[in-house]
């Protein structure tokens, strides 16, 4: 999988999360089309090293973001920014 496309499954995943739709593990796997043990390192990955208060609610059967966020990718020009 290239960089790209990366971007693409971490951008899909925050959009998941923000929108509590998730679904069990399992089924966020599948809906990623990878193996649950995939799924968790990806999820331990952006916890740990990326900062997400990411958590599994067994209530709603989705992860979730502990508090209002979201992850931004892609490229700002400081140029252009207001002064």
């Amino acid at each position: 999988m290239n960089f790209c496309d990366q971007i693409k499954r971490l951008q899909r995943l925050d959009y998941l999360f923000r929108s509590r739709s998730t679904g069990t593990p399992a089924e966020l796997a599948k809906k990623l089309s990878l193996s649950k043990s995939q799924l968790f390192l990806i999820i331990k990955t952006m916890k740990q090293d990326m900062g997400a208060p990411i958590y599994y609610s067994r209530a709603s059967q989705t992860y979730m973001y502990k508090v209002n966020g979201r992850f931004r990718f892609g490229f700002k020009d400081d140029d252009s920014s207001e002064k």
